[in-house]
Parts: C-alpha cells; sequence; structure tokens
C-alpha cells in the first residue's frame, strides 16, 4: 500500500476491510477509485525449449533480448468491486495458467480474484518459450509441456497481481486515443475485400490504426504511476529463425516508455512506474510494413495465395528496417512514441462511479442463433489445409498455400489416419476443406478448446472486451459495434468500447463469414466454422446487456484443467551435466573486449557457462553492464533485459555439455565516459548427477568508453536511448 501521511494511510486501511461500510473510499477523486500496479518477470527457460508463435519446433530458444514481463493493474471501486487486468508478455494465454494463477491468489487473498475478475492478455510475442498449453494442437509444436515456462509464467503473472494488490491506492484516470499510421498493414488484404462494401466504407482503411490508452495518476500525490494502452498489430517483427527470447516490438514499446518514466534511474523490471502496450483485434494485422515480396526475384507475391512460383516459402514479408532487430525496433518506438504523445496530452477523465464484471463459459461447439433469417451453428474445432501454410510473417511447409478451398488426396489420407471428419463435420465447416479434425482428438488431451471464456469487464464508462483469439480487424469491429449498441439500447450511452486482444484462452483465429469464404490462413484457422464470429457478436451482445443492466448470467460449462494429463508428455531434451574441461573453469572469458570504445560502437565478449535452464535467473540477470564509479566500487548500468544489451547461448558440444555465452552491448550514445566491464553469472550442473546445479560468475577484463566523436549512429539503438535520457543517461 502506498499512502503518503498518516491520514491517508489511515483512509487506504478502512477501504481495504471496510470498503462495503464506507462507500467513499480512500480519496474522493475519481469517485473513490482506487489502483495498483505491479511487474514480474516470467521469462522462462532461454536455452533448447521451442518458441511458441510459429509452431516451429526447430525454432528453441538460445538467448535473452528483451525479458518477458507480466503487467499488472488492479482497479477497486468505492464498493470494494476489483478487478485485475494483466498484460503478459506472451504468445498467448493458457487456460491452464489461468487457472493455476487463480489457485496461486486464493491461498493469498482468498476469493478477491476469480476468474469472473481477472483478465489476461497477451502481446502475441512469438519469441517466448513454449510448453504451457494443456491442448495437444497448441503443445506439438513445443514438444509438449514445459515445467519452467508453465511456472515462470503462473508464478509471475500472479506476483504481479499481489504486487498491484498491495499497491492500492487513491487513483485518478485519463483516457485518449490517436491515430498510428506507419506501424501495421493488413497481410490478408484480398479476404479483406470481401466484406460488404456498405461496411468497409465506413472505415479508412483495413487495419484498425486507433491506439486507444489509459492514464494512471496517483489521487494524492498527482504523479503518474501507469500506463495502459491497447493497439492491434502482430508482435511479428521477429522471424522464425529468431532464438533470443524477446517481447518483440511491444516489448521494445513497454521497456522505452517505463525507463523513460524513471529517467533510466531504474533497471527494466525493477521499475515503480509500469507501462502496458496490449494488442487488440490483431489477427490480420502485421507489423512488417514494407509487405510481402519474392525473396528468389524480389516481385510482388500472388496476391490470393502469398506465394512465389506456387511455393509459400519464398514469400516473405519485411518490415521498415536493415534486419528483423532493427525493424522490431522501429516498430516498437513508433507505439512509444504515440502512446507517449497520447499519455501527455491525455486531459479526459474517467469518472469511475463503479466497477462491473459479466462472465460466461459457453460451449463454442453447437452454439445455436439466427443471422439473416436462418438458423445456423458452430462446429466442432477444425482447421483448414491453409492453417498449414503459415502466413507471410512466417510461411510454413510443405506444399500447402494459402487460400485453399479443396484440399489435396495424399493430404486427405494422411488426415485420415489421425481423425476422419464425419459428412456432418465437412458441411458444418465447409468450404474449409479440413486437415485437422481437431473437434473428434482426444490424445493425449483435447485438441482445442471447446468450452471458452467471454468476459466484460466495465470501469466507470470503459468496456473491456476480452477476445479469446485472434480477431480480424475487421471481426473486432463488429464485436466492438455489437457491445457498444447493446450498451446504449440498455441505458449506457456515450461509452468507450476497447477490444483486449489474446485474452484468457487461445482459440486460435476469428474471421468473418465473408472472409472465411477465401480460406486463407486466418480463415483457415476459425476452429468453429463460417459462423463462429455471428456467434461470438451474439455472445458479447448478451454480455453487455446484462453488464447494463446489472443482470445476472449463469457462470457456464466449467473450462477443463488438462494440467495432470499434459504434464506427462515433455519432449524436450533433459540437461544431463555441464562441463568445461580439465584446467578450465565456469565463468572464464574465451574472448575479452577490445581495450577502448566509443558510443555507438558495441562491446563483445565470450565466456564459458552452463545450461541457462539450470536457473532461469527470474528476477536476476544472465549478464550485466557495470562501470567503475569514484569509490572504486562497480555499478550497474544494464542488465540482459535491456534492449540495448544481448545474451546469446551456444551448446558447443552436447556430448561433452561445453557450452559459450555470448555478449552484447551496444553502447549509448549516451553513455558517460569510463571504466566499464562486463559480468556473466549462470548455473552449472555437476558432472556427478546428484549434486545440485552451482552458481559461477566471471567478469571481463576492464575497458574504457571514451567521449563520444562526431560520428553518430543514426536510427540505432544507442541513439534511442539518448533521445529518451539525453546526455549521461547510466
Amino acid at each position: 500500500m502506498t499512502c503518503r501521511s498518516q491520514l491517508s494511510a489511515w483512509l487506504c486501511l478502512i477501504s481495504f476491510g471496510l470498503l462495503s461500510l464506507f462507500s467513499t473510499g480512500c480519496g474522493a477523486s475519481g469517485g473513490g477509485l482506487m489502483a495498483g500496479v505491479g511487474v514480474a518477470d516470467i521469462t522462462g527457460p532461454a536455452g533448447e525449449v521451442p518458441m511458441m508463435g510459429y509452431a516451429k519446433a526447430s525454432q528453441k530458444t538460445a538467448g535473452i533480448h528483451i525479458r518477458l514481463f507480466a503487467r499488472a493493474f488492479v482497479f477497486r471501486d468505492r464498493f470494494g468491486a476489483t478487478v485485475a487486468y494483466v498484460n503478459v508478455d506472451a504468445a498467448m494465454v493458457s487456460q491452464m495458467v489461468k487457472l493455476r494463477v487463480l489457485e496461486i491468489l486464493k491461498k493469498k487473498f482468498g476469493n478477491t480474484y476469480t476468474e469472473k475478475n481477472v483478465l489476461l492478455s497477451a502481446i502475441h510475442t512469438h519469441s517466448g518459450p513454449g510448453g504451457f498449453h494443456g491442448y495437444t494442437l497448441y503443445a506439438i509444436s513445443t514438444l509438449g509441456y514445459m515445467s519452467d515456462t508453465f511456472e515462470a509464467f503462473s508464478n509471475g503473472i500472479a506476483s504481479s497481481i499481489e504486487q498491484a494488490h498491495l499497491s492500492l491506492r487513491p487513483a485518478r484516470l485519463f483516457y485518449n486515443e490517436g491515430e498510428l499510421n506507419d506501424s501495421s498493414v493488413s497481410r490478408s488484404p484480398s479476404s479483406y475485400l470481401l466484406n460488404p462494401a456498405a461496411e468497409r466504407a465506413r472505415y479508412s482503411g483495413d487495419v484498425d490504426r486507433t491506439m486507444q490508452l489509459l492514464k494512471l495518476v496517483d489521487g494524492s500525490t498527482g504523479e503518474p504511476f501507469g500506463m495502459l494502452n491497447w493497439f492491434p498489430v502482430h508482435c511479428t517483427s521477429l522471424n522464425n529463425t529468431n532464438q533470443m527470447i524477446s517481447g518483440d516490438n511491444k516489448g521494445w514499446a513497454a521497456q522505452l516508455f517505463e525507463r523513460y518514466m524513471s529517467r533510466g534511474a531504474q533497471l527494466p523490471g525493477k521499475q515503480k512506474f509500469v507501462a502496458a502496450f496490449s494488442n487488440a483485434n490483431e489477427g490480420d494485422v502485421s507489423p512488417n510494413t514494407a509487405g510481402p515480396r519474392c525473396i528468389d526475384t524480389g516481385e510482388p507475391c500472388d496476391i490470393l495465395t502469398s506465394t512465389c512460383g506456387g511455393r509459400t516459402q519464398k514469400c516473405v514479408a519485411f518490415g521498415p528496417g536493415r534486419d528483423m532487430m532493427d525493424s522490431a525496433r522501429i516498430i516498437g518506438q513508433r507505439q512509444f512514441n504515440k502512446a507517449l504523445s497520447l499519455f501527455q496530452s491525455a486531459t479526459r477523465e474517467v469518472q469511475v462511479d463503479s466497477i462491473s464484471v459479466v462472465h460466461q463459459n459457453v460451449d463454442m461447439t453447437n452454439y445455436e442463433l439466427t443471422v439473416n433469417g436462418q438458423r445456423v451453428r458452430t462446429c466442432k474445432p477444425a482447421m483448414g489445409f491453409s492453417f498449414a501454410a503459415g502466413t507471410t510473417d512466417g510461411p510454413g511447409g510443405f506444399d500447402f498455400t494459402q487460400g485453399d478451398t479443396s484440399g489435396n488426396l495424399f493430404w486427405n489420407i494422411v488426415r485420415s489416419v489421425l481423425s476422419k471428419p464425419s459428412a456432418e463435420q465437412v458441411d458444418c465447416q465447409k468450404p474449409k476443406p479440413i486437415l485437422l479434425n481437431t473437434g473428434y482428438m482426444s490424445f493425449p488431451t483435447q485438441w482445442q478448446p471447446s468450452v471458452v471464456e467471454t468476459q466484460l469487464v466495465r470501469i466507470g464508462p470503459l468496456t473491456l472486451v476480452a477476445l479469446p483469439g485472434e480477431f480480424t480487424t475487421m471481426s473486432g469491429r463488429r464485436v466492438r459495434d455489437a457491445v457498444r449498441a447493446a450498451l446504449e439500447q440498455n441505458g449506457m450511452p456515450d461509452g468507450t468500447v476497447i477490444l483486449a486482444g489474446l485474452s484468457n484462452l487461445y482459440s486460435s483465429y476469428i474471421a468473418t463469414y465473408e472472409e472465411y469464404q477465401a480460406q486463407r490462413y486466418e480463415a483457415a484457422s476459425t476452429i468453429y466454422g463460417p459462423h463462429t464470429l455471428s456467434a461470438y457478436v451474439d455472445q458479447f451482445g448478451k454480455l453487455a446487456r446484462a453488464l447494463a443492466t446489472n443482470a445476472s448470467v449463469d457462470s457456464g460449462p466449467p473450462v477443463p484443467n488438462l494440467y495432470n494429463k499434459i504434464k506427462s508428455y515433455s519432449f524436450i531434451t533433459p540437461i544431463v551435466y555441464d562441463s568445461v574441461g580439465i584446467g578450465r573453469n565456469f565463468g572464464d572469458v574465451v574472448t575479452q573486449p577490445k581495450v577502448a570504445y566509443r558510443p555507438g560502437d558495441t562491446v563483445s565478449a565470450s565466456f564459458r557457462t552452463g545450461h541457462p535452464r539450470n536457473n532461469m535467473m527470474l528476477g536476476g540477470s544472465f549478464m550485466m553492464v557495470q562501470r567503475k564509479n569514484s569509490s572504486g566500487d562497480w555499478e550497474e548500468i544494464c542488465n540482459d533485459a535491456c534492449v540495448e544489451t544481448r545474451f546469446r547461448w551456444q551448446r558447443t558440444n552436447a556430448l561433452l555439455g561445453h557450452s559459450l555465452a555470448h555478449l552484447d552491448w551496444d553502447i549509448p550514445s549516451c553513455a558517460r565516459p569510463g571504466t566499464y566491464r562486463l559480468l556473466h553469472t549462470g548455473w552449472y550442473k555437476p558432472v556427478l548427477l546428484w549434486q545440485k546445479p552451482r552458481q559461477f560468475s566471471g567478469a571481463t577484463r576492464e575497458f574504457q568508453v571514451k567521449s563520444s566523436s562526431a560520428r553518430q549512429a543514426t536510427g540505432q539503438v544507442r541513439d534511442v536511448i539518448n533521445d529518451l535520457f539525453g546526455s549521461g543517461c547510466n
């Protein structure tokens, strides 16, 4: 709890225990609203764990670009109603993780936090570790369950909520929104054009470019302490060749904002100000603004199938930078720039009279409704042929292409070995040719969800829609319109609807009925058939009516907890032992840095190391940039979470257990002249198998950073840091 005077401390204490009796709450600002923020490291295993996102098992973690975090925001009204929103640096959230988070919170806070008032929303980075899903389809490409990832995510998310809960204080909210026009493009423009012309005419483009932002201000001191924004764009600036854990463009943006607000005073993950860059209806939205082209000829790809000479592998989308790291930086910085502008100009105060939540689990495999006078229903899950083609952000393999509405004989035979779809299923899913009949596959667990969480959260005039998957641009617009209309028709006009993407669980994609007919990747991955979106529009409309009228809804069928089933299925190679050879030590420097550098240079060094899975260093760091102060002591300047550092791990001999750690530091233009060194810390597993992992560390020789020369590295990492913090950034 943050209370700055004896009086406010008493008021805050009262608000925690007796809010139901004292309706004025803690402080008058914001109508008695209280809010708190928290952040926790959820990076997970940085070595030899398949990444989640591109469904490419060979893309395994091998270091850290930017650490992953859970950023929590807890809101409480004057009546005691509480809601927790967590922005998670992950590809998506799994039901299994949310259930574990609730178990942890229940032990600490009783029934304060339940599935109804906890909303977990992922940024959708494709550069994080996998192994946290219970549904088989989402676990296959990550070689099953990985306890390190699951526990890091679950414990970290719960910890962030706990921090936010304990830091509740009188708060004021300010809302702003604005257009960000240079950070996203449609990756399925031909599908978008299938939507009705009259509907398309209502919008200026084929992607949503509005960033919506909330500014959190301490009601007692007037100091900002948090920021939340929502902007739809895939975190796929880093492609499927990247092996360093990273929050991609949104991770970049969040770190820049947090470091800006602390003026570099705290290392990433240690800051008091928390900034979250959330996703929205990003299903068909790419950050690769240079668009797709044929990598062999440089010519445009076929717009309908995203192929070059009939092959998807040759059609690849590119970002605005020199390479994927530079593109992640550019798109991240553009989101940061927009968010900062909106934050600084946010003057519309949100008057929070109350907070309310409506939540219902729904069986999406047999949802019946009327569309255009006809009775229709959803289907049991299935994935189409074009799902295997991938996208221009990450092409798939074999001979699959986007836009396939017929399938082929060979893959039909392969499919039938797993599960041959019935005539009823084929008819229900048409025109999708079924590649994986997942709704009828249950070994070792269900392959995809049947029961889906739907949830709306109202904070005063703001209504958050928890989207349980990847909604395309037009799909999200229809949901937003339906929720807004239902609220207005039931006595809640002039509200603001915010889409929170990839929330609470993952149920693949949701394309419109019209987009579904073309069967590009997003449509082939719309698992409940052509009427999936119509069912969600209907369901969220019902929830909005219940929210506006304060009507109760039944909880619906329970979501399955697949943990006990999936935990036995892990095919990730265990760590047997680490070694460095006779006469060598863990932490020995193999490659020393040069004697002197200038800002704009990159410092590099290599160390003998152990496997990074021996200890994930959560809340810690595998590397540290240190500067010697005037007293001769070493000060920590940056760690492996910083955007200007890279920790890369290399297994040089698997049989002998040899590894190297490669550390890089891009020196900012604002770096102070002085004496520096790089420090590497890790853990190794002894050859004697009964012994536990042991910690070690090693440091490079000292090197000098000299005064900045006239040479500038325009657009580089170090200049971004310089722009943020000015001279003397460290």
